[in-house]
């Protein structure tokens, strides 16, 4: 039974080694219009404001092919947030307490897409793709940038990531950070 529901919820519609490398078309094609995106250890590193280039690009890329953007973070610090979705030029929400629905749900209404047309694209299996899968959204699972430097209960739940990876992988060949 454990199996069943950690397939369920905790398994990652696609899998990435990085946000530059996703398929941005093959999602397209599946009908995704919004992706919301995870701040910390998915764009910038863990408690940084700079956004490296190719982000900025893959962004850019994002934008001209006809997705909506918008950052959706569980930080509580909306200064740093926000320099990070100003340099992109993307909407954004703070203290989302992912893996609740309600913040990833206003953000797709905010982009104005439903739930069944935004991807949740992030770095953490108990956030970001447990959130995305409650809220009926695809998700993706993307390789941290640094996983060395993360907040104390990050590194806790990528331990379980790793305890629980062999129940959530059928069809995916990449452990989670």
């Amino acid at each position: 039974m454990l199996e069943a529901v950690v397939k369920k919820w905790c398994r990652p519609d696609v899998i990435a080694p990085a946000v530059t490398e996703i398929d941005l078309p093959a999602l397209w094609a599946r009908g995704i219009r919004a992706l919301l995106l995870d701040l910390d250890n998915t764009l910038v590193c863990w408690r940084s404001k700079d956004v490296r280039a190719e982000i900025g690009a893959w962004v850019q890329q994002a934008r001209e092919q006809g997705f909506r953007l918008c950052i959706v973070s569980n930080a509580a610090h909306i200064e740093r947030v926000e320099s990070v979705a100003r340099q992109l030029g993307i909407p954004y929400a703070v203290r989302a307490v992912k893996p609740l629905r309600r913040a990833l749900r206003r953000a797709a209404a905010l982009l104005g897409v439903s739930p069944a047309q935004a991807a949740v694209i992030g770095d953490q299996v108990f956030t970001d793709v447990l959130g995305g899968n409650r809220a009926g959204m695809l998700t993706v699972l993307v390789q941290p940038i640094d996983r060395r430097h993360e907040f104390v209960s990050t590194k806790a739940m990528r331990l379980l990531e790793r305890a629980i990876w062999h129940h959530v992988q059928a069809g995916h060949d990449q452990a989670p950070g």
